[in-house]
């Protein structure tokens, strides 16, 4: 069966072009460990099925775990879901989404991490401002955010995808839930308002954004989507394994790579969602993706109020004890990530490992036996 083509394989026929069409070295230095995923490069080790009915040798190569590397994901993924699913509350909760308009695409691409810790604040600051609003909430709520900076087509689209409860915990130490019986959260016109305001001005602490870029800024509402919130606790545990590890491509939306140029399927949203194909030179691919490549030890998964990493356990606690412990229907699914692929029963145990030259010729006259 023909292997299909790879983000890394994309990357690895462009590697001695990468100083010209990437001025950032971090970015560079991302794109080059991708490249060397999973490759002989990057050295590996042998396992072994610890079935006594199998016992079969696994050749695997090393892995780059690097957090864009679409081959990198899927553990990571499933360890911090399972997390979440100890966090959960036996509430409702809705998704709440904060776009940066376009005319910041210039500002975000050469000063990343200022304008997306901005994002991330501004957007906690309106859930909490309106939280705390007695005709509101009246009470502290709290908010899991995740940010994306890509559209469908991977140009610049920096957004950031919340969870907010319906709900929080008052002064007193009570648990209020949202007036609508958790069917509202807050008016979005005015939380838009809010978040322009607040954005502006947060931007305004680190540049001088100028007469022009200011007026159109000014020019459009900005728009917070909220969508409805999810039917239960399976609903926020989908969201969050879709959305927690995702990265501006995955794998299997690239179809080809011919004659330098890339074949990526893309769901056009303006017509409901439809699946198209578009094309890119691979340089334009490869420096699109790099758009997407976050500033070294850049949070890109944060915690905020109620939920926070700091007092989700105390919170967890009062709540649990006046609305009742969430207790899901389904186990949690089985790991596969340590599973022999070859009996489907026994762990992949480690017996061994080597470098970039290769594994020792015993070993490889095992593996061929």
């Amino acid at each position: 069966m023909k292997r299909s083509v790879q983000l890394g394989d994309i990357v690895s026929g462009r590697l001695e072009d990468l100083p010209r069409l990437i001025d950032n070295t971090w970015q560079r230095r991302t794109l080059y460990a991708i490249s060397r995923c999973r490759t002989a490069a990057m050295g590996g080790h042998i396992d072994q099925c610890s079935s006594a009915e199998c016992q079969k040798l696994h050749l695997s190569y090393n892995s780059c775990r690097n957090r864009h590397c679409p081959r990198c994901q899927g553990h990571l993924r499933e360890q911090w879901i399972n997390a979440r699913e100890e966090d959960l509350l036996n509430v409702s909760y809705f998704h709440v989404v904060f776009t940066l308009p376009d005319h910041l695409n210039t500002l975000a691409m050469g000063h990343a991490k200022e304008v997306y810790d901005t994002l991330f604040r501004v957007a906690w600051k309106v859930i909490k401002v309106f939280g705390a609003d007695p005709k509101m909430l009246g009470a502290q709520t709290g908010m899991i955010s995740v940010l994306h900076t890509w559209g469908q087509n991977m140009s610049l689209h920096p957004h950031l995808h919340c969870i907010v409860p319906a709900g929080g915990v008052t002064k007193s130490k009570k648990w209020k839930g949202s007036r609508s019986k958790g069917k509202f959260l807050f008016p979005v016109k005015a939380m838009s308002v809010m978040f322009r305001a607040l954005m502006v001005a947060g931007l305004r602490q680190y540049f001088v954004l100028g007469d022009e870029l200011s007026s159109k800024l000014f020019a459009k509402p900005w728009v917070i989507y909220c969508k409805r919130p999810f039917f239960g606790p399976k609903q926020v545990i989908e969201y969050l394994g879709r959305y927690s590890h995702k990265i501006a491509i995955s794998n299997r939306r690239i179809i080809s790579l011919e004659g330098g140029q890339v074949l990526f399927s893309a769901k056009d949203y303006r017509k409901g969602g439809r699946k198209k194909v578009l094309k890119l030179s691979d340089e334009e691919f490869i420096r699109r993706f790099a758009l997407h490549i976050l500033p070294k030890g850049f949070t890109r998964i944060r915690h905020f109020g109620i939920l926070s990493s700091t007092t989700k356990k105390k919170f967890k606690i009062i709540i649990d004890e006046q609305i009742g412990m969430l207790i899901l229907a389904t186990p949690k699914p089985k790991s596969q990530h340590r599973l022999c692929p070859t009996c489907k029963r026994g762990l992949l145990v480690t017996v061994a490992v080597f470098d970039q030259r290769g594994p020792p010729k015993h070993w490889l006259a095992r593996l061929s036996s």
